[in-house]
């Protein structure tokens, strides 16, 4: 039954964590939706649920120490069961914009290492075509400037990310150029090229990565997308 005045994204991150059994390796996102998965967990841990769990990154990985989340060090992950994260836009192929929150990087390397990676966002985040929220980019200091300049030449207008007036850093000591294309019509492509720029750590283009979309309205409904192609 939907409930009126509820939590969309709240609700989504929990239907995700339903899917979390006790042994799991599970890889905890970041972002504004990810934080009510991971709430969701550590009420799960502190009823009984036994799992290890990895973040994304330092803002996860504070909050899930903070609700006595068990976390393990990577160098002791063999797998990860199951990643429950947000996205800033999602397609109907269930391509995704991700790294609105700064840790795109850390993001992809946990997602490609689990079997399944949920994503969960409100409706606001479904669209038909990528690229009305920014892309993401990160760029090592060094000659950010050329990089900058070589992305551009790609179709795109890229701005250093700043926060307190300062350029913002990731928590790999990075930058994040956030690239206005417009529209992204191939997003395999574009991911492609973009990565082939030397001084491109990685960008917010997740292709093909995504086992579920799990998604909540804001009349209190949660529903789990199809694939539209």
């Amino acid at each position: 039954m939907a409930l009126e005045n509820s939590n969309p994204k709240q609700l989504a991150a929990e239907q995700a964590v339903a899917y979390i059994q006790d042994g799991m390796t599970v890889g905890l996102g970041t972002g504004s939706t990810a934080y009510w998965a991971i709430q969701q967990i550590g009420k799960n841990v502190h009823s009984g649920l036994q799992i290890k769990a990895v973040a994304t990154s330092i803002q996860s990985e504070k909050l899930a120490a903070e609700l006595g989340i068990p976390l393990i060090p990577f160098s002791e992950v063999k797998e990860i069961n199951v990643t429950i994260d947000g996205a800033d836009e999602v397609d109907g192929a269930w391509n995704l914009i991700k790294g609105g929150g700064g840790a795109l990087l850390r993001e992809k390397i946990i997602a490609s290492s689990s079997k399944e990676l949920i994503i969960v966002v409100d409706e606001s985040k479904v669209v038909d075509q990528l690229g009305k929220f920014h892309l993401p980019v990160e760029v090592v200091k060094f000659g950010y400037e050329l990089t900058r300049h070589k992305l551009s030449m790609l179709g795109c207008e890229p701005n250093l990310r700043m926060e307190d007036q300062r350029p913002y850093t990731t928590d790999n000591g990075n930058y994040i150029l956030d690239c206005d294309f417009k529209q992204i019509s191939r997003p395999g492509e574009c991911h492609d090229a973009i990565n082939s720029i030397p001084g491109v750590v990685d960008n917010g283009l997740f292709i093909a990565m995504a086992a579920k979309v799990i998604v909540g309205y804001k009349d209190g409904s949660v529903k789990e997308l199809q694939k539209a192609f």
